[in-house]
C-alpha cells in the first residue's frame, strides 16, 4: 500500500480469464486486495457467479461467460466489462485446459482444444483489448504461461507448445504495442498447489516437489503477487519479460 492509504491498483480495471477457481481466482482475489474492479471470466457462468459472490469486494467485482476461443465472446466481454466498471486497463490471460496424451495415442481433437483454449484465447483477447489500449495510450497485459513451456513435459504435447507459444506472443505483442505505452509480460508458473496437482498419486507429486531447489510447490498467491507486480505501476518499464515462479526449478 502507498503512503496515505492508497493502495496500488485504485481506479484500475481488471479481466481475468479462466479465473472461477485455482490460480486465476487467486489472481482476481489479488488485484482486488490491491484496489482494482475485477472482471471474473470463466467458461463455466456459474462457477464464476459463484466465485465473484465468495470475494469480499461488493461493488468492485463482477462475472461473465466467456469462451475464450470465441471472437464474439472476447468483444462481449470487454463490452461488458466497460459497462459495468467504466473503463479496462489490465488483462490477464490465465484460461487455460490439460488433455494429457503420450504423441502416439493423442487425437488432433485434443491438441486443437489445448492449443485453442490455452493460446489462440490469449491472442483473441489480446486482439480485442488492443484497439482501446492503443487509444489511451495505457494498458498491461500478463500472460499466465508455464514451466511446461520452457522445458516440455512427457504427455503434454499440446499443452507444452500452447505455453512456449505465449512467450512469443508475449514478445510479439509487447514490441507492438510498446509504443503506445501498453506493456505485455509473462508469469511462469512451476509446481503450483491446485486441484489439479494435488490430485496426483502422492509419490509423483512428491518426487516433483524434490525437484524443486527450495523443496516445496509454490501456492496460487505467489503467482498472483507476480501479476500484480506486473500490472502495476512499479512495473512502468518492464515489457517483453518472462518471470518465473518455479521455486528455481526452471534453472
Amino acid at each position: 500500500m502507498a503512503e496515505g492509504g492508497v493502495k496500488l491498483l485504485d481506479g484500475k480495471v481488471a479481466i481475468v480469464t479462466g479465473a472461477a477457481q485455482g490460480i486465476g481466482l487467486a489472481i482476481a482475489e489479488s488485484l482486488l486486495s490491491h484496489g482494482a474492479s475485477v472482471m471474473i471470466a470463466d467458461v463455466d457462468e456459474a462457477q464464476a457467479q459463484s466465485a465473484a459472490l465468495g470475494l469480499d469486494a461488493v461493488g468492485r467485482v463482477a462475472a461473465m461467460r466467456c469462451d475464450v476461443t470465441k471472437a464474439a465472446d472476447h468483444e462481449a466481454l470487454v463490452s461488458g466489462c466497460i459497462t459495468q466498471f467504466g473503463r479496462l486497463d489490465i488483462l490477464v490471460n490465465n484460461a487455460g485446459i490439460t488433455k494429457d496424451s503420450y504423441i502416439a495415442k493423442m487425437s488432433e481433437d485434443a491438441f486443437d482444444a489445448v492449443i485453442g483454449v490455452s493460446l489462440k484465447g490469449a491472442w483473441l483477447a489480446t486482439r480485442a483489448v488492443a484497439p482501446m489500449f492503443r487509444e489511451q495510450k495505457s494498458g498491461a497485459i500478463i500472460n499466465v504461461s508455464s514451466l511446461s513451456g520452457k522445458i516440455g513435459n512427457p504427455g503434454q504435447t499440446n499443452y507444452s507448445a500452447a505455453k512456449a507459444g505465449l512467450l512469443g506472443l508475449t514478445k510479439a505483442a509487447a514490441k507492438e504495442l510498446g509504443p503506445s505505452d501498453v506493456r505485455v509480460n509473462a508469469v511462469m508458473p512451476g509446481l503450483i498447489k491446485t486441484a489439479m496437482t494435488l490430485s496426483m498419486k502422492p509419490e509423483v507429486y512428491q518426487s516433483k516437489e524434490r525437484e524443486v531447489p527450495m523443496q516445496r510447490a509454490g501456492t496460487p498467491e505467489e503467482v498472483a503477487n507476480v501479476v500484480v507486480f506486473l500490472a502495476s505501476p512499479l512495473a512502468s518499464y518492464v515489457t517483453g519479460a518472462v518471470i518465473e515462479v518455479t521455486g528455481g526449478r526452471g534453472m
